[in-house]
């Protein structure tokens, strides 16, 4: 089993926090998505004895393709790749985008799963975002879109200044009444080159609290668990049978193909990633050639990788699925973490407790072979 991404480089307006690539400028869509066309056909050797079960599209704002460009691309996958008879089918969008036509539009199509990025359903949250939409908005799209999906996914940022505890439960309160199945709920992070990390250095906006992030994310694990769901990834909560099924295959370590500018793709052995410059990706895909660059994964980068995704999960990190030599590796490396109640070792299988959950990735970090 595999799965496809596609980026769509495409956003009205630049988020503050945002370090993915896209363009503001829509002057290239209808050449890049004949383009994402032509790379499917040029990748499907890649996935030649693999059958598809997750397609994703994500960005950039793939809400602001139309319906015809979205068949175009779901039928050149379906010419291209064997797919399973249903598979999970995720387009990203954002709440401005989502009018009930809209939501028509996609419901009436092979789409059945919306990733919603509202972030938070507060105005002032969302104005020092710098988001496309407003707190109404928000609201509006997800009474209407929850009457025609079922399978409904909302992104939340946490840890965002003056923004209280108390504020942060009723954002979450907010999204359970709606009956939201899945959240994806992130830390605000200030990434380098961002817009945020510009009036964080110049004293334009305070920095974010690692105190305060860590106590929204107790809350987050507290209030997600009472009202059924399953934190069975960092950031990612969701009602059983509701899992992004997508996401979890990067996490297991199943092969995926990314298409389009910046795309990713991993074999187990291999990562490539194409060029992050939506008119060089243009030249080349009309030339015949994949503009990217390959990294052959040694077996350290394979443990290491295993280790960061792992560690992440439900499932942890399987100690009967590694040599030896890495096995013994990491008990010796691991004990000083377990000592301090951070990881627990349970039926062969190194995981994260509720108190070293947060701490995930850089115990995973700590853990590395190099």
């Amino acid at each position: 089993m595999a799965g496809i991404y596609l980026h769509i480089p495409f956003c009205k307006q630049a988020c503050y926090y945002c370090d993915f690539h896209f363009s503001t400028s829509l002057k290239k869509k209808d050449e890049l998505v004949s383009c994402l066309v032509k790379e499917l056909e040029l990748k499907k050797e890649e996935l030649v004895n693999e059958t598809i079960e997750t397609i994703y599209f994500g960005g950039g704002t793939p809400s602001l393709l139309s319906q015809n460009e979205i068949e175009l691309l779901l039928k050149a996958i379906q010419e291209n790749y064997q797919l399973i008879d249903n598979p999970e089918i995720t387009l990203e969008a954002n709440p401005d985008d989502l009018t009930e036509a809209k939501i028509l539009e996609l419901a009436n199509s092979p789409i059945n799963r919306l990733s919603i990025g509202v972030q938070s359903f507060f105005e002032e949250d969302l104005k020092n975002m710098n988001r496309a939409h407003n707190a109404k908005e928000a609201k509006e799209c997800l009474s209407m879109a929850t009457h025609h999906f079922n399978n409904i996914t909302i992104d939340l940022i946490y840890g965002v200044p003056n923004m209280s505890n108390e504020r942060w439960k009723e954002n979450l309160q907010i999204a359970f009444d709606f009956g939201i199945n899945h959240i994806s709920s992130y830390a605000l992070t200030v990434e380098p080159k961002t817009v945020l990390d510009s009036f964080v250095k110049n004293g334009k906006y305070p920095a974010p609290d690692e105190t305060e992030a860590k106590e929204h994310f107790d809350i987050l694990v507290e209030e997600t668990a009472k009202n059924g769901f399953v934190h069975y990834e960092i950031s990612n909560f969701g009602k059983p049978n509701y899992f992004s099924k997508h996401n979890t295959s990067y996490w297991q370590g199943k092969k995926y193909i990314g298409i389009g500018p910046s795309a990713h793709s991993f074999n187990r052995t291999h990562r490539s990633w194409n060029v992050a410059n939506n008119a060089k990706y243009i030249k080349s895909i009309q030339e015949g050639n994949l503009p990217l660059e390959t990294e052959k994964l040694s077996k350290e980068d394979q443990f290491n990788e295993y280790l960061m995704t792992g560690l992440r999960t439900i499932w942890g990190v399987s100690l009967a699925e590694m040599s030896n030599e890495f096995k013994d590796k990491l008990f010796q490396s691991s004990k000083r973490f377990i000592d301090q109640g951070l990881l627990v070792i349970e039926n062969n299988t190194l995981k994260t407790t509720p108190k070293g959950k947060f701490l995930a990735d850089g115990l995973a970090s700590e853990l590395f072979i190099i």
